[in-house]
């Protein structure tokens, strides 16, 4: 695309119906017959209803055009077909190859998979007590030390996916505080620890301070260095650097410059999901994405599930004015999905530089946010239902249970649906009584639900999946590229420069309120 979609007839088009639609209730907009056949659409096990968005006919149609216009299948064709989509860094973006067929291309025969089967080798010694410690016994406790994409999703799935009863337990170290480490280690023998340190650069300051506590922590209570090599498993695209920290060869997994760290979970670095639910788990995993991915290739527009996610919030953000997302899983076990998202999305497209460097002129990606229900309905549901600031929000769940307490599911799905249904209607009050007006919310207000049919390794998945490509839908039409997280470099950059000073070395070159504040910290611990 050579000019903004915000340049383009269909945008400002876009803008008049927007206009219209705020002009009418949601209610007005939604009475139309049909409605619900024609906006909710399943693929992959999974159910997109669209019916409570404040969308109208001529405004998904609208959409639905703008995306023929910006070439959204095309832009999806090209990213998994190998494409140079990451054009600040000149690398296409192959994660869809991590979970494709096995015939799906050299890049998938001969090197993905030999990769893959390595990785699940690997996990199957853990799990059936093959792989033995240095003093003989079965491994008990792994701990995954990674941060960013080499955590949030390993911890996401794990949390998400039970489990079989004798697997051994996970546990995840990321951030550099040292409370985080302490609470993990000291309950653990070192015996029957395993360590997986997963970062592509193995530079990564969080995840390098976390391996060369973790080593000396070995160390001092085993009187082994050389025994590390026992209890050590390196997933990075920098072998050497492993090596120096005493992990085999045989132990270090690759990780390759065209998967990014936010889909990395397709990889080597999913080896704490396979250790948690086997090959076959994680085999399944992968094909719910890979189904979800030809969907996003074969289905048309209209049908679309990640096409139709991402057009809804462009029309939400763009248009309709929302200065945030909020998404809510009704399920216990996705509860960390949102913290995932944070980082798929916000990392991907929060920008403000098209393609060619000129600077959009329009926002871009809103803040988003979220947490489990029903938990959150009595915490920041209020502002919801009845706070000033327009928002946009997907409720996820799933239809079937993985326990047997039925009466407990219905009234979580119960609760998800109230809490759609309250935000379209609201609640007027009689103007006789004196509070009525803290009483009535307005409604009026628009949301997506997005249904699993179970919460299994293939749905979750898909629901990955469906995510990323809605993401990457996103930056075409803002004309950004996904793939690139130039803004995470300067934080790190300038923090080497204050650990530094914090020690007594003096630094230039920093603002006279930071150096303050070092001040203050040095003369008060």
């Amino acid at each position: 695309m050579n000019r903004p979609a915000s340049a383009l007839p269909i945008w400002h088009r876009l803008g008049d119906i927007a206009r219209h639609v705020l002009a009418q209730t949601l209610l007005e907009t939604s009475a139309d017959a049909g409605r619900f056949e024609r906006m909710c659409h399943r693929a992959a096990g999974l159910t997109l209803d669209l019916s409570k968005q404040r969308l109208s006919r001529e405004a998904l149609a609208a959409l639905l055009e703008l995306a023929d216009v910006v070439q959204l299948k095309a832009g999806l064709a090209a990213l998994m077909g190998g494409s140079k989509v990451n054009t600040t860094e000149s690398r296409p973006a192959l994660h869809p190859a991590l979970r494709a067929n096995p015939d799906a291309s050299a890049l998938v025969t001969d090197t993905v998979i030999p990769e893959r089967e390595r990785m699940l080798a690997l996990a199957e010694r853990i799990r059936t007590g093959h792989w033995r410690g240095l003093s003989g016994k079965a491994i008990t406790d792994v701990v995954h030390i990674g941060i960013g994409g080499s955590h949030l999703g390993p911890a996401l799935a794990v949390d998400a996916l039970p489990g079989e009863w004798n697997a051994p337990r996970c546990h995840f170290i990321a951030n550099v505080d040292g409370n985080v480490a302490s609470t993990v280690l000291n309950r653990l023998n070192p015996e029957t620890t395993l360590f997986i340190i997963a970062s592509k650069s193995f530079g990564t300051i969080e995840s390098k301070v976390n391996a060369e506590n973790a080593r000396a922590w070995f160390i001092e209570r085993t009187g082994s260095a050389s025994g590390f090599a026992q209890h050590a498993i390196a997933i990075t695209s920098n072998p050497s650097a492993a090596a120096a920290m005493g992990i085999e060869a045989a132990h270090t997994l690759s990780m390759w410059d065209w998967v990014g760290g936010r889909y990395s979970i397709w990889s080597s670095v999913g080896l704490p999901i396979a250790i948690r639910i086997g090959a076959r788990g994680f085999r399944e995993f992968l094909d719910g994405a890979a189904e979800l991915d030809r969907h996003a290739l074969d289905a048309p527009a209209a049908r679309n599930l990640p096409v139709l996610l991402a057009l809804t919030g462009i029309w939400n953000f763009n248009f309709l004015g929302a200065q945030s997302h909020a998404v809510l899983p009704y399920s216990h076990r996705l509860r960390m999905f949102p913290d995932y998202l944070q980082q798929l999305e916000m990392e991907s497209n929060g920008k403000s530089v098209r393609h060619d460097g000129s600077r959009v002129d329009v926002q871009t990606m809103p803040v988003l946010w979220g947490g489990e229900g029903t938990n959150g309905q009595h915490a920041f549901h209020q502002f919801l239902h009845q706070g000033t600031r327009a928002f946009s929000v997907d409720f996820i769940a799933t239809i079937a249970p993985d326990h047997n307490l039925d009466a407990h599911h219905d009234w979580l799905l119960a609760n998800c649906l109230a809490q759609s249904e309250a935000l379209l209607q609201g609640r007027s009050t009689v103007s006789s009584d004196p509070l009525a007006n803290h009483r009535a919310m307005p409604g009026n207000r628009g949301s997506t639900t997005i249904l699993l049919d179970a919460l299994t390794p293939k749905h979750l998945g898909a629901l990955i999946a469906l995510y990323e490509h809605k993401v990457y839908c996103q930056g075409m039409i803002w004309d950004i590229n996904s793939f690139d997280q130039w803004g995470v470099e300067l934080g790190k950059t300038i923090g080497e420069t204050l650990f530094a000073a914090l020690g007594g070395k003096p630094i230039t070159g920093v603002s006279p309120a930071t150096l303050a504040l070092i001040d203050t910290i040095k003369r008060r611990r």
